[in-house]
């Protein structure tokens, strides 16, 4: 219908018509409201009045609706840095880079096969690359340089390592063994120099005097501007040098020697490289076709310099040393900073074996004095696993710079975070070479037993990653390398995402050490964490509340997730283990709670070291540990344990409507407020994490259901999901198998493990029990791991309940390393 044309009402002239006596005392009414009340005036004023005020308050609203606008959009604006903006307080790292000098140089690139930098966001990188001729992959060269599980190498990892000054590494390829060795020599003002012995051994004796090509190489960050490299070519003996200089190290020279065996050919390339992502494929365009001694004989070697046309200052950023030699053969690349003035000699031959075995037989009696295998009556086939096994856990520290990608509540498109440098462990060199939030914690159960001081370190530079809220990424994809090593789509951190807070599981198991003597330094560290701590706890306990006082429930979970039979938690780190199948915000997940019982008190132990007030901690931790409320909260009298609660039904499938559709997840029955009863690693939590009380009947009753081989029991560790759960070993998607839905993870085991010791050494009616389950689990886990190494020469991510099978990533070498702190009963 169209609208009906209004009269126009001009001065001095009112319609006369009925139709508009409705309008005219709605406008009377207007002026009424505008019209202010003044005593003895003539209406003539007060109509003169309304002209003059009534345009007045329209402005002045509208004034106040434009302020409120501004004010908004400046909110919004404001909103939108939040997630990228630090925490206003000081650096907890106070000494990092030249400032802690034996720590400067190192193998700080667990990503390639062997590889060195500095701590510096610009530093300098050497690395080694080398291919078997003949040898082939997915129809190109198989040239190695990236820790890939593609190249299905039989076995690599590190025998020696302790973070410090002295890495032994064996690397086992298809037909030839390599075995690199690093060493340092303190000195001068950047680090001091360091050595690596190369070898290459034959498999088989078929394989001597087989040909093989080892490529070591140097390359300057572009970041660095004022840097230079200067290649030489070498004789016999010297088979390259080079002179450089760098903001990282400033002057250096950097020399391959032949140490012992017949060298057939060495080639120089001297270029610029692709990016430090793309070294590899610098030198796949760089490599050439050259005629041997005869017509028939030809090989392949780098290209010299190659610059493009373009190209005016050809000065290289990427120098790149190759020597050909018959298995067996042995270089040494000797690394000299121009500071130090005084050397005793190259640290090369005699002196670099010297310098080799001395610190080898160092970390040898470390490991025992530490771990005391020996003492324990482990043999030596054992006792090689365990340093082994710590080694590549030391040896997969990392230094990484640059920034995240992040996405806040406020933001419509990802941002980037501030630029930072990361030191860290890794979980996996193959397939996760970068830094990972919840991992790291139990990473650092074992690295602070080895080292401590390297463990605080690690610790600050991930809680100086902490934004203005108190949130950290959980995910850490610095720098050029990393970052190619990931999909786009898991690039982007959301500020609403959270990871279980287990730097805390650290900073509680050096709290005994704290406790027993708190030096000056240890003050200090501390007092540059607290503020920092008191932000994450914070955060915690601002976005991760239940609907319920007293409940926490994680945050991310999508409830539109039709492909997935149960919708993941990623930010809890158990991916797929069943939660409520229909997420709401009346959730309660137990882990999480337990999580801030531990947080709790941990906050109040260091408060009362630093003399703050441990009050408002303290309450929470009483409350969160009072066992009564935690089993109204929790504890299912159906299924007889403690669950997660929420909006749930087991009575779901995953079912392809159509022979070509995508499979969707089929709900048959409604879901209903409910615990979600299935056991499963959550259900333990209040165990794993020492809260249950030892004099309670339920931890008698968890005891029991913990050895029970239908729930979580089996010979090789305690399986993820009970067998009777109707999520037992289902895939979560058509693509995704099974993660956290039946296999053996190693991080949930040793907290069990831990637990046991605990409850078996405080006194309860179940003491006894404890330490009988202790021995037994205790003694499970660490022989399958083992038994698993020898067959493959790995540790793995997880493994079989079924037949305690490695699966998933190898080496696994994060979490998994902590079978060493079982074996030594170091909790």
């Amino acid at each position: 219908m169209a609208r009906q044309r209004r009269a126009k009402v001009s001065s001095g002239q009112l319609p006369s018509s009925e139709n508009n006596q409705h309008d005219l005392a709605v406008l009377d009414d207007a002026r009424a409201l505008c019209r202010p009340e003044r005593s003895g005036r003539d209406r003539r004023r007060q109509r003169s009045g309304s002209r003059r005020w009534c345009p007045a308050l329209l402005y002045m609203i509208f004034a106040g609706i434009v302020i409120l606008a501004v004010a908004y959009f400046l909110y919004v604006g404001y909103m939108e840095t939040r997630i990228n903006t630090p925490l206003s307080a000081s650096k907890v790292v106070t000494k990092s880079g030249l400032a802690v000098p034996e720590r400067y140089w190192g193998t700080y690139r667990p990503g390639v096969y062997f590889g060195t930098r500095t701590r510096h966001p610009t530093s300098i990188v050497t690395g080694l690359m080398w291919f078997v001729p003949g040898h082939f992959q997915n129809n190109m060269l198989a040239l190695r340089h990236w820790c890939d599980q593609a190249d299905d190498l039989p076995k690599y990892g590190w025998q020696v390592h302790d973070g410090r000054n002295i890495g032994i590494q064996t690397i086992m390829d298809k037909s030839t063994n390599i075995q690199t060795k690093f060493v340092k020599r303190a000195g001068g003002q950047h680090g001091g120099d360091w050595s690596a012995r190369i070898s290459v051994f034959p498999k088989t004796k078929k394989q001597e005097a087989r040909e093989v090509s080892l490529l070591y190489y140097v390359a300057l960050d572009p970041d660095d501007t004022d840097s230079m490299l200067q290649p030489m070519v070498g004789t016999s003996q010297s088979l390259g040098s080079l002179r450089g200089i760098s903001d990282s190290v400033g002057g250096f020279r950097l020399h391959v020697l032949n140490s012992s065996g017949i060298i057939n050919h060495h080639h120089l390339l001297s270029t610029k490289h692709l990016g430090l992502h793309m070294l590899k494929e610098t030198v796949y365009k760089g490599l050439r076709v050259f005629q041997g001694k005869t017509d028939k004989e030809k090989y392949i070697g780098l290209a010299g310099e190659m610059f493009s046309h373009e190209d005016t200052d050809r000065q290289p950023n990427f120098v790149v040393y190759q020597v050909t030699g018959q298995v067996p053969f042995e270089i040494e690349v000797v690394y000299e900073s121009d500071s130090v003035v005084r050397r005793p000699g190259m640290l090369m031959g005699e002196s670099l074996t010297e310098e080799l075995s001395k610190y080898e037989e160092k970390f040898y009696a470390d490991f025992e004095s530490k771990f005391s295998m020996e003492a324990k009556g482990f043999h030596s086939e054992e006792i090689n696993f365990a340093r082994a096994a710590l080694s590549n856990m030391i040896g997969g520290i990392g230094y990484f710079y640059g920034a995240s990608k992040v996405l806040g509540e406020y933001n419509n498109d990802p941002v980037p975070y501030w630029k930072a440098p990361l030191y860290t462990a890794v979980p996996s060199r193959s397939f996760f070479p970068r830094g990972f939030l919840w991992d790291e914690g139990f990473h650092n159960l074992l690295i602070s037993k080895w080292d401590r001081e390297i463990s605080q370190d690690i610790l600050a530079h991930w809680f100086d990653l902490m934004n203005w809220d108190g949130w950290i990424p959980r995910e850490q994809i610095l720098g050029v390398e990393a970052r190619a090593r990931v999909p786009e789509e898991f690039v982007v951190q959301r500020g609403k995402n959270a990871n279980p807070p287990t730097l805390l599981l650290t900073l509680h198991s050096m709290m005994a050490g704290f406790k027993q003597e708190l030096s000056d330094d240890d003050y200090e560290y501390l007092g540059h964490l607290w503020p920092r701590l008191r932000a994450w706890y914070n955060w915690f306990n601002t976005t991760q509340l239940g609907e319920v006082p007293g409940t926490y429930r994680w945050h991310g979970r999508d409830p539109r997730a039709v492909l997935e039979l149960n919708p993941k938690t990623l930010t809890s780190g158990l991916d797929d283990f069943p939660r409520a199948s229909h997420p709401t915000a009346d959730e309660r997940h137990l882990d999480l709670r337990c999580w801030m019982a531990l947080a709790s008190g941990l906050m109040a132990d260091i408060a009362k070291l630093i003399e703050k007030d441990p009050g408002r901690f303290n309450d929470a931790y009483k409350y969160l540990t009072d066992n009564n409320i935690l089993d109204s909260l929790h504890w299912s009298y159906a299924a007889n344990g403690y669950m997660d609660y929420g909006l749930h039904t087991d009575d779901l499938e995953l079912k392809r409507l159509t022979p070509n559709s995508v499979m969707k997840r089929i709900v048959h029955s409604d879901p209903k407020l409910r615990f979600v009863d299935s056991f499963g690693y959550v259900s333990f939590f209040p165990f794993f994490l020492q809260i249950i009380d030892p004099y309670s009947a339920k931890l008698g009753k968890v005891l029991d259901d913990l050895r029970r081989p239908d729930l979580l029991w089996t010979p090789y560790g305690l399986r993820s999901l009970a067998k009777n759960s109707p999520f037992y070993n289902k895939r979560n998607t058509e693509h995704d198998p099974p993660y956290w839905r039946g296999a053996i993870w190693i991080n949930m085991n040793y907290l069990a493990v831990r637990a046991l010791h605990y409850y078996s050494n405080v006194d309860g009616p179940h003491r006894e029990l404890a330490l009988e389950i202790y021995k037994s689990l205790r003694q499970n886990i660490i022989s399958n791991v083992i038994k698993e190494y020898k067959r493959t020469g790995y540790l793995w991510e997880h493994y079989s309940d079924k037949n305690g099978r490695g699966e998933g990533c190898r080496p696994f070498t994060g979490w998994t390393a902590l079978v060493v702190l079982m074996m030594g009963e170091t909790f």
